[in-house]
């Protein structure tokens, strides 16, 4: 097993080598791919290598859907304000079940009334094009992924998925629907609420299926060992609302500067992945909203890949 989110990373700063935002571009028509990141796809598309998106909450920003570390992410228990990482722990469902359903019945709520938004659809259309040459790795749990068109045989949810629940007590593998009802985040569950929360089998509560902070990533669960394999099969990452806070993200990332391999960081902020590019021969790190980034980059793709 992979420790989960709290492993400690070492960041450091280094003269940029492959910021986009910072190498003169002499195509005036694209604003975010030089000339030596483009010859660097061209020749990928020429290859048989693999291309893998790996993504984070930053990505649903612009479905509507908070990160988790937003001022949203705060809970109150009557006069109590909890942060998500209090909330989103096995010992807190062990000890207040029913707070940690009502919060996430509430973050189920947001992620059904999101859509996917661009940066969804151009991943979509990715997987299109390059077929089994495509892997999609997400730390999102909100389901907008596979609205969106990505197929679940090359996705891997290494954080889980908010459209099942199962077993708080693992009493079986079996995975359920996450419970479906109505719920009010401003009153208490009823009893007929509160049964739908309970397991079939053993009649104790269900749990979203989610990682959880103080838990570990796992192969059965959260396809950590196929990840960690996509990463060293992989020839260009991109990397896209996501900091690297989490150890199995920093390890696939890691695997593929091991491998020489091309990265695209796209990102609102600087974070753990541009800074350590900044080092890195094959790194590309861009800032801004992936909405507005992402359509040049699949345009490139799409004008030099003969299928």
């Amino acid at each position: 097993m992979i420790a989960g989110f709290y492993g400690k990373l070492t960041q450091f700063v280094s003269k940029p080598r492959n910021s986009i935002k910072l190498i003169n571009n002499n195509n005036k028509a694209m604003k975010f791919i030089n000339s030596n990141l483009e010859d660097k796809i061209i020749n990928f598309c020429k290859s048989e290598t693999k291309i893998t998106f790996l993504t984070g909450a930053g990505i649903s920003a612009d479905s509507g859907i908070p990160t988790f570390r937003d001022v949203d992410g705060y809970w109150s228990v009557g006069s109590v304000n909890y942060t998500p990482q209090e909330l989103g722990t096995y010992d807190m469902f062990i000890r207040k079940p029913l707070e940690v359903w009502k919060w996430f019945m509430y973050r189920k709520d947001i992620c059904n009334k999101a859509k996917p938004n661009i940066s969804h659809l151009i991943i979509s259309d990715f997987e299109k094009l390059f077929k089994n040459r495509f892997s999609l790795i997400s730390q999102n749990i909100d389901g907008l992924h596979k609205i969106a068109g990505n197929t679940e045989e090359r996705y891997l949810f290494i954080h889980g998925d908010l459209e099942y629940s199962r077993c708080g007590f693992n009493c079986s593998n079996e995975l359920y629907p996450f419970p479906n009802f109505k719920f009010d985040r401003n009153y208490e569950f009823t009893e007929q609420q509160i049964s739908k929360l309970k397991c079939k089998k053993c009649n104790l509560f269900l749990r979203p299926h989610v990682l959880w902070f103080d838990e570990f990533y796992e192969e059965r669960l959260f396809k950590s060992d196929s990840a960690i394999k996509t990463s060293k099969e992989t020839e260009i990452l991109f990397i896209i609302g996501t900091s690297g806070s989490t150890t199995l993200p920093v390890m696939i990332f890691e695997n593929v500067i091991k491998n020489q391999g091309i990265i695209v960081d796209i990102n609102t902020k600087e974070n753990y992945f541009s800074k350590r590019l900044k080092n890195y021969n094959n790194g590309y790190s861009v800032i801004g909203k992936s909405s507005k980034i992402l359509p040049e980059f699949f345009d490139i793709f799409k004008k030099h890949y003969k299928q």
